[in-house]
């Protein structure tokens, strides 16, 4: 359960860029070609760490996977440029209003397929992810180990995007005085879903949680696929123009 903070990030009173998770993790997301031969991986990554620790990470990857030597530079460059983008946010202002946003899973993780919309304080810089996709596995009796990690991921870039959301809106807000109609409005847009009424869904003890009449729309839904249809749909996703 998510508990929600007696105070909210306003435009006047905003607070400093940051995912709303106990952890300030920058999620990474990889996926590289050259020639021929692709590596795809996803991961958190602490911002404050020094990029010799980067450097360190590619070359241990190559080694460890056997892949050519040339994925070292291009696997440590693609997490550099994350971290930029990241650390550029760093210190400035962010609007969340009082409000939790829904949060979409819809994932395909080996043979196992994960579907599930939950819904996260944005006030809240306790939440923990990988604590809820640990709870969700063993709820759900997942065994794969990747599972876990891949819906803690999810969750940290559709954060991560309503964050940045967040930052251009105090942006906006302090050069364009018409955009302040807009602060009630501010969504979870990248998730394709309004911000919700947090005084509608916080039960009296103060935290979060599904009414009865929206658990079987939203329920968590876990399907596993055979072999089989593991590799039609990933011959059919090769075929995909990337």
């Amino acid at each position: 359960m998510m508990k929600p903070p007696s105070t909210s990030g306003s435009p006047k009173n905003p607070v400093k860029f940051r995912l709303p998770t106990a952890e300030n993790l920058v999620p990474i997301r990889l996926d590289i070609e050259i020639d021929g031969k692709k590596f795809k991986d996803a991961f958190t990554w602490n911002a404050s760490d020094p990029d010799s620790e980067v450097f360190a990470f590619a070359r241990r990857t190559v080694k460890d996977l056997k892949l050519p030597t040339a994925f070292a530079f291009q696997i440590a460059q693609s997490i550099q440029s994350q971290l930029l983008e990241f650390r550029s946010y760093e210190g400035k202002d962010m609007h969340t209003g009082e409000k939790v946003v829904p949060i979409k899973l819809d994932l395909r993780v080996n043979q196992t397929i994960i579907k599930d919309q939950i819904l996260w304080d944005m006030n809240n810089f306790e939440g923990d992810p990988e604590e809820f996709a640990r709870t969700f596995c063993e709820d759900m009796k997942i065994e794969d180990p990747e599972v876990g990690p891949a819906i803690a991921i999810a969750i940290r870039e559709q954060l991560y995007e309503i964050a940045k959301q967040g930052v251009a809106f105090m942006r906006e807000s302090r050069t364009n005085k018409k955009g302040r109609k807009g602060m009630e409005h501010l969504s979870a847009s990248k998730v394709g879903s309004p911000a919700l009424d947090l005084g509608k869904l916080f039960d009296p003890e103060g935290s979060i949680q599904r009414k009865m009449s929206e658990r079987d729309a939203y329920g968590p839904v876990v399907d596993h696929l055979s072999k089989e249809e593991v590799d039609a749909l990933e011959a059919r996703e090769e075929r995909l123009p990337r």
